[in-house]
């Protein structure tokens, strides 16, 4: 699980280039949005598309994003579950 975390850490900065934020500063329990990395949904939709190529895991409604979108560390528990690549 360690893993993962840091992967999708690198992951969000590198991808979302987020350049006043380094992945070693994000916790695992911060929210991605609503005052946590302040994201918008746009950056959501940019992210579905990365775990669909990266991790085969297919984010396609409201009810399954917001439940898996509440911080990194629900993202790595779904990915770990639900990967495919």
């Amino acid at each position: 699980m360690r893993e993962m975390l840091d992967e999708l850490k690198k992951k969000i900065v590198a991808e979302l280039e987020l350049t006043d934020i380094r992945p070693e500063d994000i916790k695992d329990d911060e929210a991605f949005f609503q005052g946590g990395l302040g994201l918008a949904s746009i950056d959501l939709l940019f992210l579905c598309a990365v775990l669909d190529f990266e991790y085969g895991v297919l984010i396609d409604n409201k009810e399954l994003g917001e439940k898996v979108f509440r911080n990194l560390t629900t993202l790595a528990e779904y990915i770990t579950q639900h990967r495919t690549k």
